[in-house]
């Protein structure tokens, strides 16, 4: 059958001499084998080239690197030849192009000059050097009329005369728009721009500085050099400093040039005009660790706007990190953990109200907590996550010896006389009692006397007790949280604080003991000696707030036992009821969405129960509700979102257990899980119709568009199963295209975990399948859904995934020329040829229709020995050799093959004639497959030419092609259908 052939039919043999290596290069050029040719290029400068050698060398490397689009080493590869041969025009012609690309058109005119002295009657060089002095004379002109534009706007803003004119305005748009040209941003640059635009930020108008800060991000985009210069001048302190004014706008405005600024350091140059070589920073660390200090300090420093806080942590959440963990170096995230996880906790342990020390919004200590388990997922040994735990418990506990010291705000609870009435009606143990008592807390904490005016007795004291940073790890790091729990007396005073008479007080211990019941063992305990408390706290709240709050973890303790109906942590229909309230609370528009967020979350956590999720589907005002909090300003709510969404949909991983598991499970008298009879998949689907009649789809869309560090990774891979539960049915995926579901999969199939990327590429290859791509995604979008759609073809996706990722793109490759240009460019189609030989008859189906379509490639039927026009050579061998096996396999189809084209002989021939063994032998084996299989069948062969093709093939050198054509002869003579000459052959 043959196996795999090479890229390239020209792929050179072992070379051992420069001469050789330099001719095989030339070959893969040829073929368009850049990368090869590189490699022999590479392979013949290793072993010694003479001067000269090394000079052509050094110039078709060049050549190679233009090709690539990689003009930075193009332009090094000259000149090095040049070095070597002063007078080598071919280098000089491509260091001119180059250069050109690079923007740099000064030094490229010079070589061009250069190499039309040396050949002067080359009409190449010529019309190559017109051109360039074309685009230098207009660049002279656009830069000689910017001068005065960027003086006369400068003038205009910073006349005090101007203020608030529509002259002013005017300018300061123009001046924005000038920047975002890299022309215009040079000009604005090298005329004292940065210095002009530091006074427009010293104004303290919110326009100018507005105004300011757009034109330094169109100065600093993608030029690292510029951005230095910038930071320089302003002072990196100056530009974060801005940061924390109240103004929400100017802080916007300043996070998006401080984010421009991380990415041209970290990444560098990469388009546009570069300015002198001299001026690119190697090694931007120093740069970035100053930014990320000053980040870090803002954190905590008195005076920073609650926003400006929110925007800080947002920027080290995403500069901070790893992007890959296959990348080794994670010194960037011990720098900051060793230098801000304290200032990180600050914000975290501060609460919105009463106001403390540090301005937060409701954001913040969620923010706070993405930034930590970010910081924590991104550690890489034992080593490293204990020091994280051991400074997160040396924070605690300092903080509650400061707390009590008076140092700085605590909570404090009062105990003593009252201790007694604050925990009426708690169910304690004895045990439990004497450790809560009044004698072991004041032994384990530092405590002092009272404030003046809360005096009451001398037997009154108050214990501090930093519960909102605990809080802030639970919902972060939970490892962290857990071992920050674990700590002496931490978990019972969270409980105790909750009888708090101050209810600000109380809604953080909740809060925090709602975090706490996250493992079963903690849950257990809480449920307990907590329900008594938090239900004494619903109805006594004197807010929503502590009411939503309380209800919220009544119903993450009743949930305790997931889907698992035999697992119930309350009475019969106690989930129902929670459920029925918290609808009410959620449906309550005259409450605030940051309280409502808590009844969403408590609706996460209940709608793992079946009978909930069908009252709430059927719950057309709380669905409205739900939908409408998710496109809120209330970012927090959209992990809850996606997470009761996730439940109603039944979108998580459920394996059905084995049979014989669960009987050997209950012979040994184990739990076994049981499904709620509601959860099959009739009841599944006439909730997702629901859901989509409810508008589910744009409510999911406006999510994905949120750019907010709440939506994280784990938030994304929700989105992404929910996408996938709605486009089960065939009949659903008009609505979900409708209401801009494919838009929004779009990013969820590019960005956020590995599980998550590859449910959200099979949502986008269901609805390619049945419908219209261009409808489903107009314009350009519709290129970017083929990345998605390969990355199924790997062979970590399951047999379903294969499938549909091929269908899909059958119906792409079948659009346009454009399109099939795309596929090919994702390397697809040696994924596509392997699926050919799969043993699943669908999936091999699906595979040689892809290949078909992809075969009507202009690029592939004109240049067939090129690496992308192998798909036409590609697509017979794989279509030759899958009939071989299958005539091989089944030799009944042998003779349903001449009933499915009259052209059967022809195609037969074609490929006992092949110029390619491969397609040869193939061919060779499926005729004599046909012959064994029919006396018939081999009748009308030895009739036909095919007689005289397999008399030479026979004849010819050893090997399969010639021993299948005797075989084939051999059969014909056994049936007598023909007969051997007189030499016995």
């Amino acid at each position: 059958m043959g196996g795999w052939s090479p890229i390239c039919t020209c792929f050179p043999p072992q070379a051992s001499s420069v001469e050789q290596l330099r001719k095989d290069g030339n070959e893969l050029f040829k073929c368009g084998d850049y990368e090869g040719a590189l490699a022999a290029y590479t392979q013949a400068l290793d072993l010694g080239a003479t001067p000269q050698d090394q000079a052509v060398l050094h110039r078709n490397r060049a050549a190679c690197h233009l090709k690539l689009e990689d003009y930075s080493k193009a332009e090094t590869e000259a000149s090095k030849a040049i070095d070597k041969d002063g007078g080598d025009v071919k280098a000089l012609y491509r260091r001119s192009q180059a250069l050109e690309k690079l923007g740099r058109l000064d030094q490229a005119v010079l070589d061009l000059q250069r190499c039309v002295s040396l050949e002067p009657k080359n009409r190449v060089f010529q019309e190559a050097l017109r051109s360039i002095g074309g685009q230098i004379q207009g660049k002279v002109r656009y830069m000689s009329s910017t001068d005065a534009k960027v003086e006369q706007m400068f003038q205009i803003l910073l006349d005090p005369q101007e203020k608030g004119t529509e002259k002013k305005q005017k300018a300061s748009q123009n001046l924005v728009v000038l920047a975002r040209e890299e022309a215009g941003a040079e000009k604005i640059f090298r005329n004292n721009g940065v210095q002009l635009l530091q006074r427009l930020l010293d104004t303290g108008e919110a326009d100018l500085m507005l105004a300011a800060l757009r034109t330094l991000v169109g100065i600093c985009s993608d030029h690292q050099s510029r951005t230095v210069a910038t930071l320089s001048v302003l002072g990196t302190r100056r530009v974060v400093s801005v940061l924390g004014v109240e103004n929400q706008a100017v802080s916007l405005a300043a996070c998006h040039l401080l984010q421009v600024m991380f990415d041209a350091l970290k990444e560098g140059v990469r388009k546009g005009f570069r300015g002198k070589e001299g001026a690119i920073v190697v090694d931007p660390t120093r740069e970035l660790k100053v930014l990320i200090g000053n980040l870090l300090e803002l954190l905590t420093e008195a005076g920073v706007s609650g926003q400006g806080r929110d925007n800080a942590l947002s920027l080290l959440i995403k500069v901070v990190p790893r992007k890959s963990l296959k990348d080794p170096d994670n010194s960037l995230t011990l720098w900051v953990i060793d230098q801000g996880l304290k200032k990180i906790l600050a914000v975290g342990g501060s609460v919105q109200e009463p106001p403390g020390e540090l301005a937060v919004t409701a954001n913040s200590r969620m923010s706070a907590s993405i930034l930590l388990s970010k910081l924590f997922d991104d550690l890489k040994c034992d080593a490293e996550r204990e020091n994280f735990h051991r400074l997160c418990e040396n924070y605690i506990r300092r903080a509650r010896r400061l707390s009590a010291a008076g140092s700085q705000p605590g909570f404090w609870l009062l105990v003593g006389g009252e201790f007694g009435r604050a925990m009426k009606g708690f169910r304690l143990s004895r045990r439990q009692t004497l450790q809560l008592g009044r004698v072991d807390l004041l032994s384990q904490f530092p405590v002092m006397p009272p404030p003046a005016q809360t005096q009451r007795s001398l037997s009154t004291y108050y214990v501090p007790l930093n519960t909102a940073t605990v809080s802030c790890l639970l919902q972060g790091p939970c490892d962290a949280g857990n071992r920050a729990l674990e700590l002496s007396g931490v978990m019972e005073s969270v409980i105790a604080l909750c009888a708090s008479e101050r209810e600000e007080e109380q809604l953080v211990a909740v809060e925090a003991l709602i975090h706490a019941a996250g493992k079963a063992k903690r849950a257990s305990f809480i449920t307990a000696n907590g329900v008594s408390l938090l239900k004494d706290l619903y109805r006594t709240a004197q807010r929503p707030a502590g009411s939503c709050l309380s209800l919220q973890g009544l119903c993450k303790l009743g949930s305790a036992g997931g889907t698992d109906f035999s697992m119930k942590q309350f009475a019969e229909g106690s989930t129902l009821k929670l459920a029925k309230q918290c609808r009410k609370w959620l449906c309550n528009d005259q409450i605030d969405a940051g309280t409502r967020r808590w009844a969403v979350e408590g609706l996460a956590y209940l709608t793992f129960d079946a009978d909930v999720k069908e009252e709430f589907v059927e719950d057309e005002a709380a669905l409205k509700a739900l939908f409408q909090l998710s496109q809120s300003e209330e970012r927090s709510v959209l992990f809850a979102v996606a997470s009761a969404l996730v439940n109603c949909t039944n979108s998580y991983d459920y394996e059905e257990p084995d049979p014989k598991m669960v009987e050997l499970a209950k012979y040994a008298k184990q739990h076994v899980p049981e499904q709620h009879p509601k959860d099959k998949p009739s009841f599944v689907r006439a909730r997702v119709k629901k859901l989509l009649a409810a508008g589910v789809v744009s409510a999911m869309t406006c999510m994905v568009k949120t750019e907010s560090p709440v939506l994280t990774s784990s938030c994304r891979e929700l989105l992404s199963r929910v996408f996938l539960a709605l486009v089960e049915e065939a009949e659903d995926r008009g609505t979900v295209v409708a209401q801009g579901g494919g838009k929004a999969l779009l990013p969820l199939a590019l960005e956020g975990t590995d599980v998550g990327q590859t449910k959200a590429a099979q949502a986008l290859a269901k609805l390619t399948i049945t419908s219209n791509p261009e409808m489903t995604f107009p314009g350009e979008r519709v290129y970017e859904v083929v990345r998605p759609l390969v990355s199924l073809l790997h062979l970590n996706c399951s047999g379903l995934q294969n499938f549909e990722a091929l269908m899909a793109l059958t119906n792409l490759a079948g659009i346009s020329e454009r399109l099939r240009q795309k596929i090919l460019k994702e390397k697809a189609v040696p994924m596509i040829e392997g699926y050919m030989f799969e043993d699943h008859e669908l999936i091999r189906r699906a595979a040689t229709e892809c290949m078909c379509n992809l075969a009507m490639s202009k690029e592939v039927r004109r240049d067939p020995g090129s690496p992308v026009g192998r798909g036409a050579e590609l697509l017979r061998r794989a279509a030759a050799g899958g009939l071989a096996m299958l005539t091989s396999m089944r030799p009944a189809l042998c003779s349903r093959i001449p009933q499915v084209t009259t052209h059967w002989l022809e195609i037969l021939q074609a490929l006992l004639l092949s110029p390619n063994q491969e397609l040869q032998h193939r061919g060779a084996v499926v005729v004599l497959n046909m012959v064994e299989a029919s006396r018939e069948t081999a009748g009308t062969l030895m009739e036909s030419e095919v007689l005289e093709i397999l008399s030479v093939l026979a004849k010819g050198a050893e090997g399969p092609v010639s021993r299948a054509a005797a075989a084939c002869l051999g059969k014909a003579v056994e049936y007598g259908l023909i007969k051997p000459n007189q030499d016995g052959e």
